[in-house]
């Protein structure tokens, strides 16, 4: 049995796509070779984030997360400069916090879900940082493939 890679959950490995979501899935390696990972298109974390929006199904890579949580701080920290030396209201700058609200929770969730926890361990402060800065599980586990793309 393997699970779904949309909806997450456990299909028998054979299934083109999953009966419950109707997800596409992906075509197994052999034993012992190491399948390839899904292809990052755009080569930007922040921008794969900012495409997966809302999605919080599935598994992200800690360079994934680290990466828009990076690029997100830095972005922030420009606006607030320029706003800042132009004496502008802060009106961008709290869009732009507004814009990347609901992508840094789905990327938080699918964080969590690569370390096979729950989502809901983004509301415990200490313990969501652990979670985070973990390695998560090797291979599939409930949530999904791993991002990795290991065997």
């Amino acid at each position: 049995m393997v699970f779904c890679r949309g909806c997450a959950k456990e299909i028998h490995q054979s299934a083109l796509s999953c009966p419950g979501c109707g997800a596409p899935q992906a075509v197994t390696a052999p034993a012992g070779v190491a399948a390839s990972a899904q292809p990052v298109t755009s080569g930007n974390a922040f921008i794969e984030v900012m495409k997966k929006y809302a999605v919080f199904k599935g598994r992200a890579r800690r360079k994934e997360y680290w990466m828009f949580f990076l690029i997100s701080i830095l972005i922030s920290f420009c606006i607030g400069f320029v706003e800042g030396l132009l004496g502008a209201p802060q009106v961008i700058s709290n869009l732009f916090s507004l814009a990347i609200v609901l992508p840094s929770i789905a990327v938080g969730v699918r964080r969590m879900h690569d370390g096979d926890h729950s989502g809901w361990w983004l509301l415990v402060p200490i313990a969501n940082l652990v979670f985070l800065i973990q390695d998560g599980t090797q291979g599939p586990n409930r949530f999904g493939p791993s991002p990795k793309g290991l065997v």
